[in-house]
């Protein structure tokens, strides 16, 4: 993304750059090429150092963490910068708040910029109710204490604290760092209050935002969605997400939750009958979503009740506007949960679209068998056995 770069300096040496140049004892010198993009002076330029961000090693794109390392591999590395996940909501809504949380707390550990909106809960008491991060010479120990908690051959145990290993970055001993891209977190426990008042966000409650005197404009975007499109435009603009007002001080990525997206709550219709009367306006609040992303140093993260949505073709037309999309499906109230052989996990995770990037489409992943299970403090992600 060009709002994700920074110009490289013409003078030899310059870092990042190859540079032959030619002194006066005609001794040329050479440094290493390091990943950049043409500018459109004809220069180089060279991806941005940014807290919590790293290159994609297949294109180069800047990559987030969702706070889940394990997504983040399933993702491809991490989420896109620029670009939208849909998270749709397991039955019960149980599992899909903890992702959602996930995202936000590693935005407030990596010193981003936070953007909070919901019909539902006050921000400021989602941000309250953060998981708080492991330390990172407890990690491994946590995820060992976890797995033995729990009554499995010894084989097995070993089998999974071997698998989660693999999952696990290289921790150094120490306190938290944001230096490492992504972090695990301690479900049982909230996030410190000191964090969450040194951090910068952003909150939409739409109750607050709702006026009893609203005029009848011809748009079909029901005024929750519009008020939270200027809203979210407006914090771009302003602290210079978008490039063109550049931030005074180092660059940082805006971090945007939307929870319960096309519920009743935001004024819309599409999960209470087939033919609603605003079926367009959902799918027009994510293609206006996306041109703001696309434009800005931003990265997304929505949940959305699919599972009550009537109209299927408002679920395909939101899944095309998306660029990632996950699926939770709970076993709560299904015949899996009294089920002996599902008794170890909690659901099942579809990883139903991935973005492929400056194409009209969106990839499939090549991953399907896929399980999660919420521990006492680590929500974890498993291939599931062949029975499933």
């Amino acid at each position: 993304m060009a709002a994700a770069a920074t110009s490289c300096g013409p003078r030899a040496g310059a870092p990042g750059c190859v540079v032959a140049a030619a002194g006066k004892d005609s001794v040329t010198s050479f440094q290493r090429r390091g990943p950049r993009a043409s500018g459109p002076d004809g220069g180089c330029r060279r991806l941005a150092s940014i807290a919590g961000t790293r290159p994609s090693v297949r294109n180069g794109q800047l990559l987030v963490s969702t706070g889940l390392p394990a997504l983040d591999q399933l993702l491809g590395g991490g989420l896109a910068v620029g670009t939208l996940l849909l998270i749709e909501e397991d039955k019960y809504n149980i599992y899909s708040p903890l992702l959602f949380k996930y995202f936000l707390a590693e935005g407030i550990i990596n010193g981003h910029t936070l953007l909070v909106a919901s019909a539902k809960e006050d921000p400021a008491e989602i941000l309250q109710e953060l998981p708080a991060p492991l330390l990172n010479d407890n990690c491994k120990k946590e995820v060992d204490e976890d797995v033995c908690s729990h009554k499995t051959p010894e084989s097995n145990i070993k089998m999974k604290i071997a698998w989660r290993y693999q999952l696990l970055p290289k921790m150094e001993v120490g306190p938290i760092s944001s230096s490492i891209f992504g972090h695990y977190y301690d479900a049982s426990k909230r996030i410190p209050q000191e964090l969450i008042e040194a951090s910068k966000w952003h909150g939409f409650f739409l109750p607050e935002k709702i006026s009893s005197t609203l005029s009848v404009e011809s748009c079909s975007l029901t005024h929750g969605y519009r008020s939270l499109l200027h809203f979210i435009q407006n914090i771009i603009c302003e602290e210079g997400f978008d490039g063109s007002n550049p931030q005074k001080k180092e660059k940082n990525v805006l971090r945007i939750g939307i929870q319960n997206l096309g519920s009743p709550l935001w004024g819309d219709d599409i999960c209470c009958t087939e033919n609603c009367n605003n079926s367009q306006s959902l799918t027009k609040f994510l293609y206006v979503l996306r041109g703001l992303l696309r434009t800005s140093l931003s990265a997304c993260i929505i949940t959305v009740p699919t599972h009550l949505i009537q109209n299927k073709a408002v679920i395909a037309r939101v899944t095309n506007l998306s660029d990632t999309v996950v699926g939770l499906e709970s076993f709560i109230g299904s015949e899996r949960e009294t089920n002996p052989l599902y008794q170890e996990y909690h659901g099942l995770i579809h990883v139903r679209q991935i973005p492929r990037l400056n194409n009209l489409i969106g990839d499939v992943s090549d991953v399907k068998d896929l399980a999660f299970k919420l521990r006492r403090k680590l929500f974890t992600i498993e291939a599931k056995p062949d029975f499933f």
